[in-house]
């Protein structure tokens, strides 16, 4: 199915953030961002995980409530100009896939989790996008459960870092009930330093000569030191120590009244604090200024960039870049990847021919890196390659979609009980057979053609077709296929019939 993208279309980012949940709405006409719309809902679904790490369900339907009024404003987008990210908190949840049903139902659209790196690197794209510049810069993002540093020059990140300290669970965990104390700073500096001591090295000052903080927690400091007069919106270790004396005295989140400050920040400003202060001690930020970008103008960039390499079939998505490096550094046989995928596509585009675009490009990814674990190991090396698919670091690929090309590698040759819950899914189910059945016709590692073999859907039947002559000039290869036939008579989600022609 081919997706066409005008240049001004209107595209949609949610992200689903520890604190707040945010939609935007943009366009990139001749590249330039314009926003469109843009609804901001406090859920604070960070503050939802209890002691054994399980989103309660008063969190669970904060986040629900807010995704249905943003599906309301969503109505009569396509598919594809919507792309949703979910950040720490369901980074952490150990109940974050039954979530994740609940969540996806009520917006309409996939949801993808991010990993902590995926979102640095997303969030330098919109800061780059929004606010141009060539010199070095270290950004700084505070999260609600995660902070994000970020070193780069022009578009191009260099250093990406998620630290697991946030403005919400270091105010949960330090400022309990809302009172502001001043062993309650101490201790929350000390906790926000042991995070960040790793990075020292990394994002020393001499890396970068500006730094700038984007999203909730440095726009509403800027702000306030703006409003009431102490900076020009700069925030300093100066005008960090004038916030923090006004929350002492105050003593409670309820009571802290400043200018510019809007009442639903009271209860993580002080977590706040604390992070911003600790970073400038750490990492010397004399001025860290606030920037205009932020990660859901950054998802809306990079969905707009992958649509456009889609469609003009032009370098563009990150993600074709990830797994290059990834067959480079893992000594892939490129010749046999590309023998197997050769075969897998041309077998899906016969059978799923009005499909999405994305399920074939997750299906090319998998062949490209469907022996990456052969550098681990030969015995079970589909093994090594999934759980390196499912946990390596690829730029421009969520946690989410990593899981499903980890499955499909997975489940490229043995029993298919081991993928049986995901063969529930029609799409994963024809993806996986047409991966195991390239993976056996290219089983010799020579020359395969692939027009050989047609594959077709009739029904919840995968009739593969050959000739009599491919059949007589490849008894092993057909040996193997009929031994297929059986594996899917014994799983059930799919029929595979061979037919001779």
């Amino acid at each position: 199915m081919e997706i066409r993208l005008n240049p001004g279309s209107p595209l949609a980012a949610i992200d689903m953030g520890s604190n707040s949940f945010r939609l935007e709405i943009g366009q990139l006409p001749q590249s330039r961002y314009r926003r469109i719309d843009y609804l901001k809902d406090t859920v604070r679904l960070g503050a939802g995980l209890d002691a054994h790490g399980m989103l309660t369900e008063e969190a669970a339907e904060r986040g629900l409530a807010c995704l249905r009024r943003f599906a309301a404003r969503l109505a009569g987008f396509q598919p594809a100009q919507v792309r949703a990210v979910a950040t720490q908190t369901l980074r952490e949840a150990r109940n974050r896939n039954a979530f994740l049903l609940r969540a996806q139902e009520a917006l309409g659209y996939p949801i993808e989790v991010i990993s902590g790196r995926e979102e640095a690197r997303l969030i330098y794209a919109g800061v780059a996008h929004m606010q141009p510049g060539s010199e070095p810069r270290l950004v700084v993002d505070i999260g609600g459960r995660s902070t994000e540093l970020i070193l780069g020059q022009g578009r191009t990140p260099t250093v990406a870092e998620s630290f697991h300290v946030g403005c919400v669970s270091l105010s949960m965990r330090y400022f309990e009930d809302g009172r502001i104390t001043r062993d309650g700073f101490r201790a929350a500096q000390v906790a926000a330093g042991a995070e960040f001591e790793e990075g020292l090295q990394s994002f020393a000052p001499d890396h970068w000569g500006q730094a700038l903080g984007s999203s909730g927690t440095a726009g509403a400091v800027s702000q306030l030191l703006q409003a009431s007069g102490v900076t020009d919106g700069r925030i300093t270790p100066a005008g960090l120590r004038w916030c923090i004396a006004r929350c002492l005295e105050a003593g409670h989140v309820d009571r802290i009244e400043l200018p510019g400050l809007k009442p639903e920040r009271r209860a993580v400003l002080p977590g706040g604090l604390a992070i911003l202060y600790t970073l400038s001690a750490h990492f010397d930020i004399r001025a860290l200024w606030p920037a205009k970008g932020a990660l859901r103008q950054g998802v809306i960039i990079d969905l707009h960039e992958r649509l456009l390499a889609l469609q003009r079939q032009l370098p563009g998505d990150m993600r074709d870049a990830s797994v290059a490096d990834l067959q480079q550094r893992f000594d892939v046989d490129t010749a046999q990847a590309a023998r197997v995928s050769a075969v897998a596509l041309a077998l899906f585009d016969t059978a799923m021919p009005d499909t999405d675009p994305e399920p074939r490009r997750e299906l090319a990814w998998a062949c490209a890196l469907h022996e990456l674990g052969l550098m681990v190991s030969h015995h079970d090396h589909h093994r090594h390659s999934a759980y390196l698919l499912a946990n390596v670091d690829a730029a421009g690929f969520s946690q989410s979609q990593q899981r499903r090309i980890g499955d499909l590698v997975l489940g490229q040759r043995g029993g298919l009980r081991k993928i049986e819950a995901q063969l529930s899914s029609t799409a994963f189910a024809w993806q996986v057979l047409c991966l195991r059945l390239a993976v056996i016709k290219c089983h010799a590692r020579g020359l395969a053609d692939p027009k050989a073999l047609t594959l077709r859907a009739r029904g919840r039947d995968a009739v593969l077709s050959h000739s009599s002559t491919w059949a007589e000039a490849n008894p092993r290869t057909l040996f193997l296929l009929q031994e297929e036939t059986a594996a899917w008579a014994r799983n059930g989600s799919l029929r595979l019939v061979l037919a001779e022609v």
